[in-house]
């Protein structure tokens, strides 16, 4: 296999994972670019080898660059090119490159005089969340909390949870969410030692 057949072969398992991570359909998607359902079942599956015709729209339904996509080597420049997405009110920005494992966004909720209502949704996953400005209301489960500046909350998405801005001022935060479940790992500072530590 040479090198541009070994590329290909890897945008197909990419394509799915953004696909899933976006929850949208083959349908969805196959509105959004104008590629049938059957060809975008193809390509996923590794049984169709993508042209530059069908790899733009699907980069741009997804908010992912080309290079993205095609897993290209890194240029030496080490700067994230952002490339926002809007859902749900929301706006997205993918801090990550990669199409698999835990991915990090940083996410905007603008200010505005009409609240949404709570929508609780489920899925598969874990979620970590941690407020940079404003007040995140977070609806998780039977519990309704407000998190200010500086506070983090972690839960299963298979739990019905939604969040939003917990007053008419925007609100930024930071999320790390893993389609599979993996919980984020955060190093804890070491003890401090004390007197009675040392050996006599």
């Amino acid at each position: 296999m040479d090198d541009l057949d070994h590329t290909l072969s890897g945008v197909g398992p990419r394509l799915r994972a953004l696909r899933q991570q976006r929850e949208t359909t083959l349908t969805d998607l196959s509105q959004q670019t104008g590629i049938s359902v059957s060809t975008l079942s193809r390509l996923e599956s590794g049984a169709r080898r993508p042209t530059l015709e069908q790899l733009l729209p699907l980069a741009r339904a997804h908010g992912v660059t080309l290079d993205d996509l095609v897993d290209a080597p890194p240029t030496g420049d080490p700067r994230i090119h952002l490339r926002p997405v809007t859902r749900h009110g929301m706006t997205m920005l993918p801090l990550t490159r990669r199409a698999g494992g835990i991915q990090a966004y940083k996410l905007v909720i603008p200010a505005t005089k009409r609240r949404r209502e709570p929508d609780p949704q489920t899925h598969e996953g874990y979620e970590w969340l941690y407020v940079l400005n404003g007040r995140l209301r977070l609806v998780l489960g039977e519990h309704d909390l407000v998190l200010s500046p500086g506070e983090a909350a972690e839960f299963d998405t298979r739990v019905p949870h939604w969040f939003g801005s917990a007053d008419d001022d925007a609100v930024e935060f930071l999320s790390l969410f893993g389609s599979q479940g993996e919980r984020a790992h955060l190093r804890a500072r070491p003890a401090r030692r004390t007197s009675a530590d040392d050996p006599a």
